[in-house]
């Protein structure tokens, strides 16, 4: 079993989830008292937050190329980064390290294919929404047609993100805009839906969509699981060495 490092705390709300699935897949594969080999460096992400916000990505990645070299220093064997709109600077953090890293957007893209579907609509932080990093790579890697929410309401998503998930609220209101939100990208051809932010689905589940959620932090931690166990080859799932 191969060592998972994991690049987390962005926020810690979903790292716990990434945890939780990690072990949980590997239970199920292997049985028994089996759990998965992992090491987590957790930043602060109070820092990376003003950051974002300030449009410093090149310090952000100088910060999470140094969390990915201590993993590997600590014995990781490839790279996880438990949030989806810090891999903006993927590219940084791969060219630190000499071990494999896996990619969110290839593991969501790799699912989407897999179910055959062509359309769908993106949910996330507005930086993962309006910029190039995420969806162009889902356009030019897996084809895909992606769809997203209006301004307005990818300021609401934006917020809600930010105010309430990332600190552990998960407030009804806000779930009935997520979905009205999904209903309105259904209606405009969406075949399924990308929770392209690593917290959006601890509040929205499969039965609060009209349409297949691709929940990215399930289909991450899933991902890893499988190459971990040898079970995945590095080309079918997207790592970069």
């Amino acid at each position: 079993m191969k060592t998972i490092g994991l690049i987390g705390g962005m926020s810690w709300e979903s790292s716990l989830e990434y945890y939780r699935l990690l072990n949980q897949a590997t239970r199920e594969k292997l049985g028994g008292l089996r759990s998965a080999k992992s090491i987590l460096y957790s930043v602060d992400f109070a820092e990376i937050e003003q950051l974002q916000h300030q449009g410093n990505w090149k310090q952000t990645g100088e910060i999470l190329s140094f969390a990915a070299i201590a993993l590997e220093k600590a014995g990781a064997d490839f790279i996880i980064l438990c949030t989806n709109t810090m891999h903006k600077v993927a590219e940084t953090i791969e060219a630190a390290i000499a071990i494999p890293f896996l990619h969110i957007a290839d593991a969501t893209g790799m699912e989407i294919q897999k179910q055959g579907l062509k359309t769908v609509g993106l949910l996330g932080t507005k930086f993962t929404m309006e910029e190039d990093f995420y969806k162009t790579r889902l356009i030019q890697k897996y084809h895909l047609d992606i769809l997203l929410p209006s301004p307005e309401e990818r300021e609401t998503i934006h917020r809600v993100i930010y105010e309430e998930l990332c600190l552990g609220i998960l407030e009804e209101g806000s779930r009935s805009q997520y979905m009205q939100i999904i209903r309105e990208l259904r209606d405009r051809g969406a075949e399924g839906i990308i929770l392209g932010c690593t917290e959006i689905g601890l509040l929205i589940q499969q039965q609060h969509s009209p349409i297949p959620r691709f929940d990215t932090t399930e289909i991450h931690a899933r991902t890893a699981v499988e190459y971990a166990l040898n079970q995945s080859p590095v080309t079918s799932i997207g790592l970069k060495r």
